[in-house]
């Protein structure tokens, strides 16, 4: 076990529901809504429960049973509005925004919520999407490059004055942003391809991942550790899950198959060709979802694949496990939101502080 997974507990996001349909591609009642109200009493709740970050989602258009989305810088200001203590992050898509709109508008919440606002850059997975709102559909590895103008662009408009970047995608001169953000906003961003990879070791705050087993989650880690200690940067690690904590195993489980049961065919396999496509015009051919199975695709991050699926008891042992791996933060996903982000918060949170506590004394002796 590393000394820093030791040492930190481990951190909890969740992912807001601001598009309709919930995380999941099927047709199983949930008890979840997209609408601003229920969303602000679950960031409410979720804070209650231990919660550190909400991730807001960017959707552009309609499809995969998601009909209607807010968007999300808005949507962000509005949970962090309705909370004390909670981090909201913003997804935010490079094309649709250029780093000077995201770096004022991030910099004003920042004010109005005494910092806790953060990014999500969303490189970009959907070509038909860009296609209908008419922005060009840049080659993998070239989406990556442009967001990474557009990290270093926004980090350069938050700290120097005077700022001059040239660079492929934006050039500045010249250019001072007043005020400026007290507290510089952590920027997330997620993939799996050696091009995300390489990004986040070069550049970014976090690095999210889809959802894996723990010995496919250290490879990750391993790999992108060693390409930031080659860079002088420093990254952590989130990795998506599903969470379905039931009293009983057997009760979690039929959970999960009635989600399966009820998916949408014709939507799960349309997402699946979309994003799959994406991983395969990187150059190495492969990147998030290139091995994920019609049940896999059901959820949109592969979530069903970290297992935290069970009693708590076993969801905690599992949220160990994956801090062993090297994982500092858990985004998780619910059916029914509210009820289950609480429960959550009651039954699992505190069995993994246990756990930690319990690991952190044991090595203290050693």
């Amino acid at each position: 076990m590393s000394l820093r997974a030791s040492s930190e507990p481990i951190r909890f996001a969740y992912w807001v529901p601001n598009v309709s349909g919930g995380l999941v591609i099927s047709k199983v009642p949930q008890r979840t809504s997209w609408d601003a109200a229920y969303n602000r009493k679950l960031a409410q709740i979720a804070e209650e429960a231990g919660f550190d970050y909400a991730l807001t989602q960017i959707r552009f258009t309609a499809g995969y049973g998601a009909e209607y989305q807010h968007e999300s810088v808005a949507f962000s200001h509005a949970l962090a509005a309705a909370t004390t203590r909670l981090t909201v992050i913003a997804a935010i898509l490079p094309g649709p925004w250029n780093p000077t709109l995201a770096a004022k508008q991030i910099a004003t919440i920042s004010e109005l919520t005494e910092g806790r606002i953060a990014i999500n850059l969303v490189s970009g997975w959907f070509s038909g999407e860009f296609r209908a709102i008419g922005e060009p559909w840049l080659d993998h590895d070239e989406r990556y490059r442009r967001s990474e103008e557009f990290l270093r662009s926004l980090r350069g408009i938050w700290t120097q004055d005077n700022f001059t970047f040239r660079g492929d995608f934006y050039r500045y001169t010249n250019y001072t942003l007043k005020p400026k953000p007290e507290r510089l906003p952590e920027i997330f961003q997620g993939g799996s391809s050696r091009a995300a990879r390489d990004m986040a070791a070069r550049v970014s705050d976090w690095y999210f991942t889809n959802g894996n087993t723990p010995e496919g989650i250290k490879a990750q880690v391993a790999d992108l550790q060693a390409k930031a200690r080659e860079n002088g940067h420093s990254v952590k690690v989130g990795v998506n899950a599903f969470v379905i904590a039931r009293e009983t195993e057997e009760e979690a489980r039929a959970v999960l198959q009635e989600i399966i049961d009820h998916a949408d065919p014709d939507a799960v396999k349309a997402f699946g060709h979309e994003v799959k496509n994406a991983g395969k015009a990187s150059p190495e051919g492969e990147g998030n979802w290139a091995k994920s199975t019609f049940e896999d695709l059901v959820q949109y991050n592969d979530g069903f694949k970290t297992n935290l699926i069970g009693t708590p008891d076993q969801i905690a042992e599992r949220i160990v496990a994956l801090k062993d791996a090297g994982v500092d933060l858990a985004l998780l996903a619910f059916l029914h939101f509210q009820e289950e982000v609480k429960y959550f918060g009651d039954e699992v949170i505190p069995r993994v502080r246990a756990l930690e506590a319990a690991r952190a004394e044991r090595a203290e002796a050693a």
